[in-house]
C-alpha cells in the first residue's frame, strides 16, 4: 500500500454488482471515473445460495465489466473488505470496449477454482430487476457496519448478500 491516499490510484475490473453505479457509490462513498472492459480468459459463474457472481479462469471466457478508475487504497480497502477471503485480488489485464486498449487492472478472482457452488452464468440484467435493491440496502449496511462495528462481525453482515431461501 502506498504511504497516503493520494500517492496510491488503483484500477479495479468489476464484473457483478460493482457495475451499478448506485452500489458502488455507496461502497466507495463517491462514484469513481467507470469505464466499460472486457476481460479475457475468464468465466463469470452465479454461485449458489448467493446473490453475487464470482469469476474463474476459463481460456474460452470472456466477461464484459467495468473498470473503476483512480481508487484510493482506503476505497480499495473498502472493495477488499467486502469481497473477504474467498476472492484474491489479482493484477489481469483487460480491453477498454471504447478504444480497445489494453490496461493492467485489479479484479477479485473466485479463490476456490473448483467450487461445487460455481453454477451457469450470472446475469447482471436480472440481478439488477430480481436483487439490486436487497444489495444496496445490504451494502449501506456494510458501510454503517465499517463505521460502527459495535462487535459485530463480518459474517454477521456477509449474510444479507445471501439470497432468500426458496419458498416451501
Amino acid at each position: 500500500m502506498g504511504s497516503s491516499d493520494q500517492s496510491s490510484s488503483h484500477n479495479v475490473f468489476v464484473y457483478g454488482s460493482f457495475q451499478e453505479p448506485a452500489v458502488v457509490g455507496l461502497i466507495l462513498e463517491c462514484t469513481p471515473v467507470i469505464v466499460s472492459a472486457q476481460l479475457h480468459g475468464f468465466y463469470r459463474y452465479r454461485l449458489k445460495g448467493r446473490l453475487h457472481p464470482c469469476i474463474a479462469p476459463l481460456e474460452t471466457g470472456v466477461i464484459n465489466g467495468k473498470v473503476l478508475t483512480g481508487l484510493t487504497d482506503a476505497q480499495l480497502e473498502n472493495l477488499d473488505m467486502i469481497e473477504g477471503d474467498e476472492y484474491v485480488r489479482k493484477t489481469v489485464e483487460v480491453v477498454l470496449t471504447d478504444t480497445s486498449e489494453k490496461m493492467q487492472v485489479e479484479a477479485f478472482i473466485w479463490a476456490n477454482k473448483d467450487d461445487p457452488d460455481m453454477y451457469g452464468e450470472w446475469d447482471f440484467e436480472e440481478w439488477k430487476k430480481l436483487h439490486m435493491e436487497k444489495f444496496i440496502e445490504a451494502s449501506a449496511k456494510f458501510i454503517e457496519w465499517k463505521k460502527n462495528p459495535n462487535g459485530r462481525s463480518r459474517e454477521e453482515f456477509a449474510k444479507f448478500v445471501e439470497e432468500d431461501p426458496p419458498v416451501a
